[in-house]
């Protein structure tokens, strides 16, 4: 693996209309460690936000989770991860890829019951868990593994 790429923090976004799960690894892309569940408010306030979170995490990587159907099709919400991963990489000047998440919030939310949170503490941890979970899997996959369906709608 190329050295240069394999060094520096990656930031992980669970991509959703009303909130953003993230997660940061550590320098040496050994560890994930959830970050925060943000709410977003319009365009202009999420990217003050991200751009923030980007600089004082000292990110060089993005991976935004794409939700796939469990047949490898994609839906409306696939699209829309895509525009916002676009958007971000224009937004951050940095690479952006995409990662299956198909089950990172499944595993989220049986890893928080099974911790015997109530729905409100759930809720609260969700998203930033299953970026966690996205970034891991994303550290673990070998780059030329990470290959993702051609864009749109199958």
């Amino acid at each position: 693996m190329d050295n240069e790429r394999s060094l520096g923090r990656v930031l992980a976004v669970d991509y959703g209309t009303v909130r953003l799960g993230l997660a940061v690894s550590d320098y040496e892309r050994q560890f994930a460690s959830p970050y925060e569940n943000y709410t977003r408010v319009n365009l202009t306030q999420d990217a003050r936000y991200l751009k923030r979170v980007i600089q004082e995490e000292r990110i060089v990587q993005l991976v935004v989770g794409l939700p796939i159907h469990l047949d490898g099709r994609e839906s409306q919400k696939s699209i829309e991860a895509r525009q916002f991963a676009d958007w971000l990489g224009e937004l951050s000047a940095l690479p952006v890829d995409l990662m299956d998440e198909r089950f990172t919030s499944y595993e989220a939310e049986q890893f928080l019951i099974g911790a015997n949170l109530s729905r409100a503490k759930r809720k609260e941890r969700l998203d930033k868990l299953a970026a966690q979970i996205l970034l891991a899997a994303y550290l673990e996959t070998p780059a030329e593994s990470r290959s993702l369906p051609p864009k749109g709608l199958s």
